[in-house]
């Protein structure tokens, strides 16, 4: 897999460009993404100020509602429940896209064709996964900061400015950063995990053919995925903090 990432990278920057498979993707994972990802974010705007009210209640710090959703948000729940809304949608559909071409050769024909499947096929999907995650995860955060408005301000009436103000005081740009990093990495990990489970599908030892197969490897990669992005979750964290 790592011999893979590097060769769907390495097509990354080498030209022709395919501009319109480019965008064709990025649609595919970004724009198809977008009301999962707004759904997702409201909810978890509006819980985490439910939860943050009562627990800031007991302290008398109801004035830091605004920092707490938007730092939760900003620095966790943003990127990783994006990458894993992200994996559920449009992760699942890559691998399983590429494992019925692997099942069918239709890799095979476009390697008999003399057509290189890692630039035809792989490195419009790397472009979009690492463009539209970071933008999917600030809309995420955005329309969570808003729910989270929306349950504090307007059901709980804590102060509007003090919502506001208090989110303006604490968060800064190391956390924006921190934010922005990992979702870079998670939508290379999606990409990467996705689509080496799909091509290589006929390297599976429990067989790899037939619908099986390809349930089998999409079940893998969803789980995978999921796995790889709490793990880097932590391990930038614990570097950039």
């Amino acid at each position: 897999m790592g011999i893979f990432l590097f060769a769907c990278l390495l097509n990354l920057v080498k030209p022709p460009y395919p501009l319109f498979p480019m965008i064709r993707q990025a649609h595919f994972i970004g724009v198809r993404s977008l009301f999962v990802i707004i759904f997702t974010g409201a909810f978890t705007g509006m819980i985490l100020a439910l939860q943050g009210y009562y627990t800031l209640t007991k302290f008398g710090s109801e004035g830091m509602l605004g920092s707490a959703v938007a730092l939760s948000l900003v620095r966790e729940l943003g990127p990783v429940l994006t990458a894993l809304m992200v994996v559920g949608r449009a992760g699942s559909a890559i691998c399983a896209e590429i494992g019925i071409m692997r099942n069918s050769e239709q890799i095979d024909a476009l390697e008999c064709m003399a057509i290189d499947p890692y630039k035809y096929l792989l490195a419009p999907k790397y472009v979009a996964g690492i463009l539209t995650v970071p933008l999917l995860t600030a809309i995420f955060d955005v329309i969570g900061i808003l729910g989270g408005y929306l349950i504090g301000v307007v059901l709980l009436d804590v102060n509007g400015g003090t919502y506001f103000q208090g989110m303006y005081a604490s968060v800064d740009w190391q956390d924006i950063k921190m934010g922005v990093v990992k979702s870079l990495v998670f939508g290379l990990l999606i990409v990467w995990i996705a689509s080496a489970k799909g091509y290589f599908l006929h390297r599976e030892r429990s067989g790899g053919f037939g619908a099986e197969g390809v349930s089998r490897v999409t079940t893998d990669a969803v789980v995978l995925s999921s796995v790889a992005i709490l793990v880097w979750d932590y391990l930038i964290s614990a570097i950039m903090l």
